[in-house]
């Protein structure tokens, strides 16, 4: 089953993962994950709350490096900071995307929304965020995938397959034409393709619109 409840695939890993569209009332399992399972491996992208393509540079400013300064700028405070914004994003619903879970714990993670929900795309270092960029597209025609993140141990196991395939029947199902995605071609940001990588998109049916620098827009037509 589809749409807002769940959709459970089996594998042939034996896995039996359960994929939920995120909402506000996941926010307890949403954070559980960042913060317990995401990063367990000493990543160097903890902490991370994956909120920073849905944030304005003005709004960086205001709500993160503003409060990480009055917090004494230090990294407890910009863990503080990081946690605040991402407490207040998930509110009120402005984070949108998919959790996979796995008896009941979220495993795995996909931000996915209307592609006007987003000032940029593509990877980038957090210390030195892109300016925003404005997007032609009309509300309800690309629906993008920016982010993907899943839990150590669980690597490997086609789980980025699963939760694209997801976005793409569902964005078909909401009357989308196309879904976007922004991989990294050189394989990614410290090696580490966060936006998933150029043969996953590939092997949903995905081909190149553009490129822009090291990142790679491949869209796939749904209608």
């Amino acid at each position: 089953m589809s749409g807002q409840g769940f959709f459970v695939y089996r594998k042939v890993t034996n896995l039996e993962i359960t994929i939920r569209k995120m909402s506000p009332e996941l926010a307890e399992d949403y954070f559980d994950f960042f913060e317990n399972r995401a990063f367990s491996d000493g990543s160097e992208f903890y902490p991370c709350y994956c909120t920073a393509y849905n944030m304005s540079k003005e709004r960086f400013e205001a709500e993160f490096f503003g409060k990480w300064r009055e917090y004494g700028s230090t990294d407890e405070a910009w863990k503080r900071a990081l946690r605040e914004c991402a407490e207040r994003m998930v509110a009120a619903g402005e984070v949108q995307g998919y959790l996979a879970y796995d008896n009941g714990l979220v495993i795995g993670w996909c931000n996915s929304n209307d592609r006007l929900n987003y000032y940029r795309v593509g990877e980038f270092d957090f210390s030195d965020v892109p300016p925003d960029k404005a997007c032609s597209a009309r509300k309800g025609e690309i629906k993008s995938v920016v982010c993907f993140e899943t839990a150590p141990g669980y690597r490997g196991k086609g789980l980025a397959s699963m939760l694209l395939e997801r976005i793409c029947e569902d964005a078909k199902a909401d009357g989308y034409e196309y879904v976007e995605g922004y991989p990294a071609q050189d394989g990614g940001y410290l090696g580490k393709s966060y936006t998933g990588p150029v043969k996953l998109y590939e092997k949903h049916g995905f081909e190149v619109f553009s490129r822009d620098g090291n990142n790679v827009t491949m869209r796939k037509k749904l209608v």
